[in-house]
């Protein structure tokens, strides 16, 4: 089976990394590890996640993961390429960026703690395309204006729309129900 001698496997290395192995396997409770994919199980409510269905864990850590490294390569880029005077109004746009760019790395670890800031992101581009893009595409001139560029990237907010828990931001951003106390 092995025609060169030096490519045959070592015989202590096998065993040594059999008894590894058996090691491993006896003192690893391979119960808790779950060796299936479900997919009934991902849109079940997490509670490591304060009850957030996991497919919205994983979508925003998608999107955290799409912002810190798209988003962040180009403002990081662009802050520390940057040579001569900053106009201060272009400056707060681009800190602003880094920033939020910076703050999805948090994200991609803590989903759920870092989402004000993709409700930010909402807020600000559907707003936008409200104010600055519906106007010019209901008269025709959306095509070909400095704001087309920003309208198609701005368009992709329907990512984190459909990635967001929405009840669970009702329920602990916008209405936050008293607790009742008990009396004992």
């Amino acid at each position: 089976m092995y025609g060169n001698p030096r490519r045959c496997p070592d015989p202590i290395a096998i065993r040594f990394t059999m008894i590894v192995l058996r090691e491993f396997a006896n003192n690893y409770d391979f119960k808790d590890v779950p060796m299936s994919f479900s997919l009934k199980a991902i849109f079940q409510k997490a509670d490591q996640y304060d009850g957030v269905r996991r497919i919205n864990i994983y979508l925003l850590r998608l999107l955290y993961i799409l912002m810190f490294f798209v988003l962040g390569k180009e403002t990081w880029t662009h802050i520390l390429t940057h040579k001569g005077q900053w106009d201060p109004t272009s400056a707060v746009v681009w800190c602003v960026w880094t920033a939020f760019a910076t703050l999805a790395g948090i994200g991609i670890i803590r989903p759920v703690k870092m989402l004000p800031i993709v409700l930010l992101e909402i807020f600000y581009k559907v707003m936008w395309l409200i104010i600055v893009a519906y106007p010019l595409w209901s008269k025709g001139t959306l095509a070909g204006s400095p704001a087309e560029d920003i309208t198609s990237s701005f368009l992709w907010v329907i990512l984190p729309i459909v990635a967001v828990p929405w009840g669970y931001v009702f329920v602990n951003y916008i209405y936050k129900p008293k607790r009742v106390e008990q009396v004992l």
